[in-house]
């Protein structure tokens, strides 16, 4: 079956099983790696990228869901200059193995598109799905205090 949508702007004519999960559409069918796989189960957040602008968790999105929708990814999340987000991962020293961080900074994006000036308790609950094994939780919320601060909202 033929799925139609649009990734970072470009539309796509998939050819897969309408039950597959986006997620492997975006890596096998479109190189888009920089989505990651993690749980399989929407436990972790590895995998969370932005439909129609909310962020999903592309392992249990299946690609029927995202039939004429926009899907944005970490390749995508920035146009041209790096996003708020990003820059202020940078400036915090937030990453360390890395695998989470783009689901993390997809999440992050969110957040700050849906709440500019978010509390520290918005971040923390709009982020406690978003596991990271090397337990940089600290840099994460102080990143996007940093990203809120300078973007008022992370657009």
């Amino acid at each position: 079956m033929t799925i139609h949508f649009q990734v970072n702007g470009k539309k796509v004519d998939v050819d897969a099983a309408p039950d597959t999960p986006l997620l492997w559409v975006l890596r096998d069918h479109l190189s888009l790696t920089g989505t990651k796989f993690g749980c399989g189960m929407a436990l972790c957040g590895a995998c969370t990228v932005h439909v129609d602008g909310q962020a999903v968790r592309s392992c249990v999105t299946r690609v029927r869901e995202v039939e004429n929708k926009e899907v944005t990814t970490i390749e995508g999340l920035s146009k041209g200059s790096m996003h708020p987000v990003q820059q202020a991962w940078i400036d915090e020293n937030v990453p360390q193995c890395g695998y989470c961080q783009p689901g993390q900074i997809m999440q992050a994006a969110a957040l700050l598109r849906a709440k500019p000036k978010p509390s520290q308790e918005e971040i923390h609950q709009a982020m406690s799905g978003n596991l990271c094994r090397c337990g940089m939780y600290d840099r994460i919320r102080k990143a996007i205090t940093v990203a809120a601060e300078r973007s008022g909202g992370g657009q």
